[in-house]
């Protein structure tokens, strides 16, 4: 399997597309999906955490609504989204709980991804699921989503996913074993690549566009992802999953194609948090604070002696040690005014002075930065 194995993997988002998922009668083919979930819980007992972001909503549901969703307008493919959603995550209730795995559905869409507070706040809720052994089963909000805020592919989504978590492994499953140098649909000449460490402009035109009658996705899609997973330290696999087992086949040696990650997701986290420009308020910390990030812990409100400037939940912030240095930065876990409110405040204290039970930290480690070395 080249230079990576499914058992280093700690983090993995799994991509599920449609085409195997769905069988020729616009059916959920819950042989496979039995399959699929034994290979999952095999993960979870080596403590693997998964993540599924899966396809199948929207053939599904056409198949309910009796539309054909290659003809069909978008309000028409939300409805059927709608209609197969509710079948598409029981299925996956039904296959993990053979296992006595949890499953939970979670929806997003592309501004949950790229606007920072709605960013954290799925972050959170995907980071709790994964604490508690439970098996979020991914998808696009297509019931609400515009044009505008729409990915279109779960592809790219699985990426976005892979970076929030901070994964170091995703693996898109499709019914492509891999990368080609041309559609090996239309050309029985092409060649296999089996490994890649960096993801060339000319890879994109040696990409075809997608040869199935249910998904959305081509192979520039799931290259698309492997370069923003990849960029966020996460190594990405495109696999052939019309097998019975498909991890079990990938971790056997099944054919595929690697892309190596560029370091790793916590050192990536980093360097996007550096590149920051638009920084919004400070924090002055007192001296406890400051070795306490420098020895790799969060930011509490206790450690805070100044909140300065004007900014909300999910902005960045500078980080300002008791002699004026610049420590770092990281995204704030409260508005400006809320943190003036509890400084200085144990955990048990901040419910009685906000009204509301908040997160414990003003700066979660994942969410800073060092400007001195790692945190």
């Amino acid at each position: 399997m080249a230079d990576v194995e499914l058992g280093n993997l700690r983090r993995l988002v799994i991509k599920i597309g449609s085409s195997l998922l769905i069988n020729q009668e616009g059916r959920l083919d819950r042989d496979w999906l039995a399959g699929l979930s034994e290979d999952i819980a095999t993960l979870h007992a080596a403590n693997q955490q998964v993540l599924i972001v899966s396809s199948g909503a929207i053939a599904i549901g056409s198949g309910v609504l009796g539309i054909n969703p290659r003809r069909s307008r978008l309000d028409e493919l939300q409805a059927a989204a709608a209609a197969g959603q509710v079948q598409l995550v029981h299925a996956y209730q039904d296959a993990l709980g053979e296992h006595g795995v949890s499953a939970a559905q979670v929806l997003l869409t592309l501004d949950d991804t790229e606007n920072r507070r709605r960013f954290l706040n799925a972050k959170g809720t995907l980071s709790k699921l994964l604490d508690h052994g439970v098996v979020p089963v991914i998808n696009e909000n297509d019931t609400v989503a515009t044009e505008e805020i729409r990915y279109g592919d779960n592809d790219r989504l699985a990426a976005r996913v892979a970076q929030m978590v901070m994964a170091d492994g995703l693996i898109l499953l499709s019914d492509v074993d891999g990368f080609y140098t041309s559609d090996p649909a239309k050309n029985p000449d092409a060649e296999h690549i089996p490994s890649v460490s960096n993801i060339s402009e000319e890879m994109f035109v040696m990409a075809g566009k997608s040869h199935s009658d249910i998904g959305s996705g081509g192979m520039a899609t799931k290259l698309q992802a492997a370069r923003i997973a990849t960029r966020a330290g996460c190594s990405t696999i495109i696999a052939g999953g019309a097998v019975e087992r498909p991890l079990n086949a990938l971790a056997s040696g099944g054919r595929c194609t690697v892309f190596s990650a560029e370091g790793t997701p916590a050192a990536a986290r980093k360097q996007w948090l550096a590149g920051i420009l638009e920084v919004r308020g400070e924090l002055r910390l007192d001296p406890g604070a400051a070795t306490a990030l420098a020895n790799g812990s969060s930011l509490l409100p206790v450690g805070l002696v100044e909140v300065i400037g004007n900014f909300r939940r999910g902005d960045a912030v500078t980080l300002v040690g008791a002699n004026g240095e610049e420590l770092g930065r990281g995204l704030a876990a409260y508005a400006s005014e809320e943190a003036a409110e509890i400084i200085g405040c144990r955990s048990e204290q901040i419910e009685p002075k906000l009204g509301y039970r908040g997160r414990s930290v003003m700066v979660h480690r994942d969410d800073l930065v060092l400007f001195g070395g790692e945190t």
